[in-house]
């Protein structure tokens, strides 16, 4: 794979995180400015990822059919355009539907992005280039957490809209053509879950996802209604998870390669546990920075692990994982939002511990669902 086709990958990646996280950051801001409660305003977070996570199932098998080069210009130009109806929605239905758009369209960044390093790289050096990818998201969705903190919650939408049709441009020039890869259109979910291995891969995808992003997009909301944190703080706060995913994701890609793909994930699932039952403590605002360092770690740890299992699937199954991957991780994550606001608007420290017991489960079952053998 050539530099270039990599850092273009890495950029789009970018500008499709950008405002991920930020979104989560500024809900208790957005639901003032239309005048609806923070919980329904938060309805925006699922409203991007259960489309995202749907479409991610289509963006595999057509990348096989068609060249992905042309899928990438249109899904691509889309998504700027949501971006930008958002940045200019004036009610919460039109910045409803902008999110649906954005995820809708947004979803074939990652799938292509996975099968293009599997294909073109050697086994030994993708840990490091799907950290380094990652390592671009969690970048963008830190620089955009930290400007939630102090610009007007529409130009988190506006910057991605509007860098993104220049990033279009260079991808029209410069991105190659991927026309020797193509085959058949065919969906082989069903074949490719019929391998153990996979089932297996994404069973513990769907349940890590799903409990993840219950916590992770309500803790904007838990930090403004139980510490009345001003959006600042409320934004640097969550910066930190990012901040340590960006060092997460870089340094668990070389994890995966140096101690193996599960221990790394056992390794971030367990930071994970720790981080949970430490939200239920209303310590001072230095423990809670430190939890989500700790939180941020443990994601991407997990998550570069599991990514990196994904490429070395066999061949013919890899449009489908790379799919799926995205697929399950944001329909579960956004199953995960929404049962998240019917727990979490009872009682968050009830959320915390239910959370935390669920994640303590699937480290003790990692080693029976992640199996190293392919069936």
């Amino acid at each position: 794979m050539k530099k270039t086709t990599f850092s273009l990958l890495c950029i789009e990646g970018a500008v499709l995180s950008f405002n991920v996280a930020a979104c989560a950051a500024v809900i208790p801001t957005i639901a003032r400015e239309f005048g609806v409660a923070s919980f329904v305003a938060g309805r925006a977070i699922w409203l991007y990822m259960i489309p995202y996570g749907i479409a991610a199932l289509v963006y595999g098998p057509l990348v096989r059919a068609f060249d992905a080069k042309r899928i990438e210009l249109v899904c691509f130009m889309l998504f700027c355009l949501a971006n930008l109806l958002a940045a200019l929605s004036h009610n919460i239905g039109v910045f409803f539907w902008a999110r649906f758009l954005m995820g809708l369209f947004g979803a074939s960044v990652i799938p292509l992005a996975l099968i293009l390093i599997s294909r073109h790289m050697e086994p030994q050096k993708r840990g490091r280039l799907v950290g380094i990818f990652f390592s671009a998201t969690f970048v963008a969705s830190l620089l955009g957490l930290f400007l939630s903190g102090f610009l007007n919650w529409r130009l988190l939408f506006f910057i991605p809209g509007a860098i993104g049709l220049i990033l279009w441009i260079n991808i029209f020039l410069y991105l190659p053509s991927f026309t020797e890869d193509r085959g058949a259109f065919r969906f082989n979910y069903l074949p490719a879950l019929r391998d153990k291995r996979v089932a297996g891969i994404f069973t513990y995808i769907l349940l890590v996802s799903l409990l993840y992003h219950a916590i992770q997009q309500w803790l904007g909301v838990y930090f403004a209604d139980r510490f009345s944190f001003n959006q600042f703080t409320v934004s640097t706060l969550i910066t930190l998870t990012s901040l340590s995913g960006i060092f997460g994701e870089a340094i668990g890609g070389y994890l995966a390669d140096a101690l193996g793909r599960l221990r790394t994930v056992d390794l971030g699932i367990a930071l994970m546990v720790f981080a949970a039952f430490g939200l239920i403590f209303k310590g001072p605002l230095y423990a809670i920075a430190v939890i989500m360092v700790i939180w941020g770690l443990g994601w991407t740890f997990n998550h570069a692990g599991l990514s990196t299992m994904l490429t070395d699937l066999p061949r013919d199954l890899l449009n489908e994982a790379a799919s799926l991957n995205s697929g399950v991780r944001f329909v579960a994550g956004g199953i995960g939002v929404a049962l998240g606001e019917l727990v979490l608007c009872r009682s968050f420290n009830l959320g915390f511990i239910l959370a935390g017991i669920s994640l303590a489960v699937l480290l003790i079952s990692s080693k029976r669902l992640l199996s190293d053998k392919v069936s």
